[in-house]
C-alpha cells in the first residue's frame, strides 16, 4: 500500500486499525510502509489527533524504541500505557518491555 491519495493522516489512520491487540508499531514503520520513509513526524501529527477517535487504536503507535512519546496527547497522561497493559503489553518508565517481541511491522504483514 502506498500513500497516492491526498489525506495521508487518513492513509495513517487506515494501517492503525489494523495493528493487532497486544501489538505496537511505530511511526516510522507506519511512514515507511506509506511511501513517505523519514515522514514519522507527520505520521505523529496524524496520531496527535486520532487519541480521540475511537475505531483508531492510537495507544499501539510509539517512538522506535517503545517509548510513549505521545502519552500526553491522552484524555489522562497514563491513558496510553493504561490501554496498552490491558492488551498485555508491560510498560516501565514510560517504555514498552521487550518491544522487538511486540513490534508489529505492517511492511512485513501486510504483503
Amino acid at each position: 500500500m502506498k500513500s497516492t491519495d491526498t489525506n495521508f493522516f487518513e492513509d495513517v489512520y487506515q494501517v492503525v486499525r489494523l495493528i493487532p491487540k497486544g501489538r505496537a508499531t511505530s511511526y516510522g514503520l507506519i511512514a515507511e510502509y506509506l511511501g513517505s520513509k523519514g515522514s514519522a513526524r507527520m505520521v505523529g501529527w496524524a496520531m496527535n489527533q486520532a487519541h480521540a477517535m475511537p475505531d483508531v487504536p492510537a495507544h499501539r503507535v510509539v517512538n522506535r524504541n517503545g517509548l510513549l512519546t505521545g502519552k500526553n496527547h491522552f484524555q489522562t497522561p497514563t491513558q496510553m500505557q493504561e490501554l496498552l497493559e490491558s492488551e498485555g503489553i508491560s510498560i516501565k518508565n514510560d517504555q514498552i518491555m521487550n518491544f522487538e517481541s511486540i513490534i508489529w511491522s505492517p511492511k512485513i504483514e501486510l504483503l
